[in-house]
């Protein structure tokens, strides 16, 4: 059994049935790389679960969450070797790349499908406290859906970065985000007029930070769920094996062949594909040793949770 689960659960997105509001705009996801396209799909489905928990409307939630799906798509004409480099972006490259969201913008404006969504496309990479691009806005000028997917961005880039499949040490990832809400000790030189409203102001909004919170939170639960679901088919597994091995104690003891056949055969039921009398002592140490694993990965995602919900923004 397969016990990896996906990073993010997406009970709360399945709940509003994007799939038959958004066919149109996932079909256009399908020509963005692999690797893009899931982003974006991470991306939207932390998007819709963040609107929840600022409590808006449906209506918006849906709205924003296609937003969140779209935020990308201006990078189908980013060139590959860019979209894909290993390494850091030279500036020349990165310049290239922060024009996917005014490519994205007018992708979405030449498209009376995608126009309502243009938004999320232009703004995501715009900055509360105006560092941000492509016009350098700041917060009262970027609508709130490019700031609620910035959020959502800024985490998935790091989780994918880091190349996370466990929440364990994920509220490193929420540190780094915090350190994006609060206001920068030094920063650049901007108009006076700008420095006096925006030096208390942060890159990120800190309702949609605490609200990620509340959605990472969920997602460990998740995960918790998911390892006790594993733990408790490995104790299955591990009865079933302890019963082995109890007919095999018996087949040793008899004295008589019949016996010993007797006890065999129930072995030999008792086994699963893969298993043999030689190699089930084996499986069964393994497992044991695999439920001691799995009640410390538990442990810490306990932990991880007391962590989180200590963090201030």
């Amino acid at each position: 059994m397969n016990d990896k689960i996906d990073f993010y659960s997406t009970t709360n997105l399945k709940s509003y049935n994007l799939d038959s509001t958004m066919r149109y705009q996932l079909a256009m996801l399908e020509n963005l790389d692999p690797f893009t396209r899931r982003h974006s799909e991470n991306v939207a489905n932390l998007v819709c679960r963040i609107c929840e928990y600022l409590k808006c409307k449906k209506v918006y939630t849906v709205y924003a969450t296609i937003c969140g799906y779209l935020h990308d798509i201006g990078k189908l004409k980013i060139p590959y070797e860019i979209l894909s480099k290993p390494g850091p972006l030279t500036p020349e490259e990165f310049e290239i790349m922060k024009t996917h969201t005014t490519i994205g913008y007018d992708m979405c404006m030449h498209d009376l499908e995608l126009r309502p969504y243009a938004d999320g496309a232009l703004y995501h990479h715009e900055a509360l406290n105006g560092t941000g691009y492509p016009q350098g806005l700041t917060k009262k000028d970027i609508p709130y859906v490019a700031q609620i997917i910035r959020v959502a961005d800024e985490y998935d880039a790091i989780v994918t970065k880091r190349q996370y499949t466990t929440h364990i040490n994920i509220s490193e990832t929420l540190k780094e985000l915090i350190k994006d809400a609060r206001p920068e000790e030094y920063l650049k030189p901007v108009a006076l007029d700008m420095l006096k409203e925006n030096y208390k102001v942060g890159k990120i909004d800190s309702a949609a930070l605490k609200a990620l919170f509340k959605v990472v939170i969920d997602d460990i639960y998740y995960e918790i769920a998911c390892v006790m679901d594993y733990i408790n088919f490995l104790k299955e597994e591990i009865k079933r094996l302890q019963t082995v091995s109890k007919y095999g104690e018996k087949r040793d003891k008899a004295k008589k062949d019949a016996e010993k056949k007797y006890y065999e055969e129930g072995m030999k039921i008792l086994l699963k594909q893969g298993e043999t009398l030689d190699n089930y002592k084996q499986i069964l140490s393994e497992y044991i040793t695999a439920v001691d694993t799995r009640e410390h990965v538990k442990k810490r995602l306990y932990d991880e949770i007391k962590i989180i919900k200590k963090l201030r923004v």
